[in-house]
Parts: structure tokens; sequence; C-alpha cells
């Protein structure tokens, strides 16, 4: 190779597991394995006095310092009242967030001798604009450029669709993580992946498979000692039995049964745990996600899409055998396992390889046509409105190919779309006829993403000098909804010029990006008052706060 574009890393940033890949000078992506030489690292940190140590020793350390150890803070990302406080400081879910990224790129950078900069980071498909901004500002406290947020799903299967993308063909994925849950229909061809559907749960995950073991062996704990107690309420004892909980999921992936031991309290309780009790204990667990995988199917045929190629299984937790086999019962096709701890990471490296071919391709188009070119994602809009030409996009091709050693159908390939759906609805508070306040969603659930939209609302009574806009968030596919089934995420006030009449007409403009980030403006068409909001929401770290997470994270070495 004479001549490297820059790289730009994928992260995911998981809820009990993290990793970080690459694309490597073939087109491969490929794990960067960890100081401790592990494909991936635990998302646990430990405040240990002066010092944050994150992963493995962290979550064994959990054992002896359960109230210095934050696990499964992924869960907590966009929650405004969460804070973990230690030795006088507060730390949201954001920074915290952002000192396993920093682990994962020190890893990476004593593997490969280079800086991690600019990085792709995923997300589950349905966080909502709170969670999403929190995934970037935890990116950006670490000092990373986030070239995109992109969500998990999508990234499991632009890393499938990599292995053969000459055939199309329509996929569900079922990521079933240590901490969520998503399930996605997406449709894989050489020019595009095209998010159709998707649904989940942030709070249904493997997490969920362990508790219920831990439920279990407090249960069997009581009935052999003769004991009331609710052991759990000793952080040492529940520490311990969350670490052998998960332990024995594993095995029982494997084995049979497995012997397991409690000791609490001076006494100590010795058992077997059978995979059939194991499944009979969260067979309610797995139909719930059986359950989300229907509705997302119904949804999609709604939209016009009543049948998929393939199911594959990612995440860690899918290694469960029970999840093929009520899948294959379920549904009448056996599923495929794939790839499930490294799939979301490889996904998001080959997506952040995409963006920086783009970038290059975008340099050599600029100057060879003298003109501005800002994105090239569909090629052939641009050729056919004449904006450039077939030959100039050929030429910086194969000179990109040329120089970076990549195939030209590589270069070319970077050229293949990806079209996310939104997962939330998104509207605003109005009055219906009856003059009842209702959420009217101008953007609804698993519509494709960009979008823009504009819908006249209207003045309530003559003379009104302002506007509340209340910007709602909520779950459902419907139009207009009852208040308490939305929440809100920002407000924002319109000035009115006097003299206006009742039932004038005010303009609202939503403005959904890619990446989920939503734009709204807000306009009186009279004498164009404006007011515009980029919903960040108030629940995301920023400010002084953001500056000063960032400032210590700057300070600090995770170990």
């Amino acid at each position: 190779m004479t001549k490297s574009i820059k790289r730009i890393f994928g992260i995911d940033l998981g809820t009990t597991y993290s990793s970080i890949a690459y694309v490597d000078e073939y087109g491969k992506a490929v794990i960067v394995p960890n100081a401790e030489n592990e494909r991936v690292t635990p998302s646990v940190v430990f405040f240990d006095e002066d010092n944050i140590v994150v992963g493995e020793v962290a979550k064994e350390s959990a054992k002896l310092y359960p109230n210095e150890v934050v696990s499964f803070i992924k869960r907590s990302m966009g929650e405004p009242n969460f804070l973990f406080e230690y030795n006088g400081e507060h730390y949201r879910p954001e920074e915290i967030s952002a000192y396993i990224l920093k682990k994962l790129a020190q890893d990476a950078r004593q593997q490969l001798g280079e800086e991690v900069t600019d990085v792709v980071i995923t997300c589950p498909a349905y966080f909502g604009i709170n969670e999403r901004e929190a995934t970037r500002k935890a990116g950006e406290i670490t000092g990373f450029n986030v070239r995109q947020i992109i969500n998990e799903p999508t990234s499991a299967a632009i890393a499938y669709g990599s292995i053969d993308s000459t055939e199309n063909r329509v996929v569900l994925v079922y990521d079933l993580g240590g901490g969520t849950f998503d399930v996605t229909m997406i449709a894989i061809s050489k020019e595009a992946v095209e998010v159709i559907c998707t649904g989940g749960d942030h709070n249904l995950g493997g997490k969920d498979w362990d508790d219920r073991i831990v439920a279990y062996l407090v249960e069997r704990f009581q009935q052999e000692t003769g004991t009331n107690e609710d052991i759990l309420d000793d952080p040492d004892t529940w520490q311990d039995l969350q670490l052998s909980a998960e332990k024995a999921k594993k095995i029982l992936s494997q084995r049979p049964k497995t012997p397991i031991s409690i000791t609490h309290g001076g006494q100590r309780v010795k058992l077997l745990l059978e995979r059939e009790k194991f499944e009979e204990l969260t067979e309610d667990l797995l139909d719930r996600t059986i359950d989300f995988t229907r509705e997302m199917l119904q949804a999609a045929k709604e939209k016009g899409h009543d049948s998929f190629d393939e199911i594959i299984l990612v995440g860690g937790a899918t290694r469960m055998p029970q999840v093929s086999e009520h899948i294959s019962k379920a549904f009448g096709i056996t599923p495929k396992v794939f790839d499930p701890d490294e799939a979301v990471a490889k996904g998001a490296a080959i997506y952040g390889w995409k963006l920086a071919l783009n970038d290059d391709l975008i340099r050599r188009i600029s100057e060879k046509t003298k003109k501005n070119i800002d994105r090239i994602e569909n090629i052939t809009e641009l050729i056919d409105r004449k904006e450039i030409s077939a030959e100039a996009f050929r030429e910086a091709a194969q000179e990109l190919a040329a120089d970076t050693g990549y195939t030209l159908p590589s270069v070319e390939n970077a050229l293949q779309r990806v079209i996310n759906v939104t997962s939330k609805s998104f509207g605003i508070v109005a009055h219906n006829p009856h003059n009842e306040e209702i959420v009217f969603n101008l953007v609804l659930r698993n519509t494709g993403v960009p979008i823009k939209i504009r819908k006249n609302f209207y003045t309530a009574a003559d003379n009104q000098r302002t506007v509340l806009i209340r910007i709602m968030e909520s779950e459902t596919n419907r139009i207009e909804i009852p208040l308490e089934h939305a929440m809100d995420i920002k407000t924002a006030v319109l000035h009115l010029p006097s003299d206006l009449p009742s039932d004038f007409p005010i303009e609202i403009t939503f403005d959904l990006n890619e990446e989920g980030r939503l734009l709204i403006m807000a306009e009186e068409t009279r004498d164009s008052q404006k007011v515009t909001v980029e919903v960040d929401t108030a629940s995301v770290i920023e400010g002084e706060e953001f500056e000063l997470a960032k400032l210590r994270s700057q300070r600090l070495v995770v170990h």
C-alpha cells in the first residue's frame, strides 16, 4: 500500500461488554484485543481512590468494593436523575461511559501504535434522543471526534452484508445483549442497508437471566437454612451471587447442569442447577422477546413488508441454546448465530471505513470537478442530475484504489448507503376539537430518516402573545395520543406579534437527521417571527458540567 486513508474506529459500547475494531489494509474488520489480550472488555468501572480501573479487574473488585464499582451504566444513559457519588464528586452516566471508551482507546493505541481519534459508536436501535445524545457526549468527553452514532442491529447487518453483498435479502436481526434487546428488519443489497422496522426493550437482556438465577439461589438458601432474611441486602453477598449467576448461565449454555455454592453469614449451601430448571425460570423473558419480534413484524407488514429471508442472532446472550429453540418454534425458521460478541463493533468499523473512503472520494471528485461536493452517498443521483460526471467518479475511485491498495469493487462498495428509521415518535402538545390537550405526532415511529415535516397549528385566542411549544417523545405509531402516553423532551417559546386573530397559523417544522437528532422550528406566518431549537435535552450533560468532565477525562489514566 502506498498511502492510507484516515482510520475511523468502530466501538460497541455495550451494557456488559464493550469492544473496538478497525478495518485493516485488506478491507477486513478486525477486533483489537485489550491489554489483557481479551477481545471484549467488561463495561465495569471501579473508582479506586485516585485511580479509575475498567474491565475485568473492576468486575472482580466488585466483590470487595461493591459501593465503588459501577456496572450496567448503559441502562442509565440519558437519565436526568442518575448521579454516582465518590469522594465528594458526582459523575453522570456519560462520564462513566467515557472511562470505558478511554480504556478501549488506550488499549488500541498500545496494540496498534496509533491514537484513536475518529470513531463510530453504536447504540440500541430504540434509543431516544436523550440516550443518543448522551452516547455522543460520552465520546466527546473521551476526546473523540464522533463521526456517527449508529444503531447496533444496523451495524451487525453491515458486518453480515459485508460477507456477501451481491445477493439481495431481508434479514431479521435479533440482538440480545447483556442489558438490552433489539429486533430489527433490514433489507441488504449491494446499494444499501435499509432498516424497515425496529423494536425492543432497553431493560431486557442477559442480566435479567442472571437476576432470575440470583432470585432462585436466594430462595434455595432460605429453604436450606430456614431463614427469612433477604441475603441480597448484604452488598457482598449480592455481588457474589451476581458473579456466580453469570458464570452459571454461561456454563449452562454448554453443559446440562452446574454446581453453585452460596455463602452468607457464616453459612454455606451447595446446590446443582440444571439447564431445564434455568429455562423454566426464564421462559417468560424469552417470550417477551418473541412478543417484541411479533410486534415489529406487524409494523413491518403495515409498511408492506410481510416476509424475511433469514434471522441472524447477535449479542452474547444468544449463545443460550433456548434462544435458537424458541425462535425456531415461533417462526418456523432456524436462525443463524452470527459472530455474537463482535459483529456490532466490526460493523461499526466497516461503516467508519466507508465514511473514510467517502471523505477521500469527495475530496478527489471536488478537485476534479472544481465543485464543492459534501455528500456522495447516492452517486447515481449526482450523476443523473449532472452534478458530477460518471467519468470523474470512475477516475477518482480508480486513483483511490491505486493509492490505498484496496480493490476497485471495495472502493465502489463504500458507497453502499445506510438508511435508518426512527425508533420513537415525535410531536407537540396541541388541543383537539374538544379543547383537550393531546400529543400530535409529526414523525411516527419506524419512519425513514432523514425526514423533514411541516404542519400548521393555530393560535387559541385573539391577540395571543406567546406559544409554548412542548416537544414530546413516545413509543406509539399513532398520530394523536393522550398526553400521559408521551414524555416531555424539550420546550420552546415563540413570541407573537400583537393583534393576531385566533386560529392564526403557526408553522411547525420537525427535521430529524440520520442519527436521530431533532431540529424544530416554529414560525408565525405574518411577520415571520421564529424560534429554533435543537433537541439535546437538559437531561444530558452540558455546559460547565460537560467541560469539567472533559477536563477530568484528559487528566486521567484509566487502568
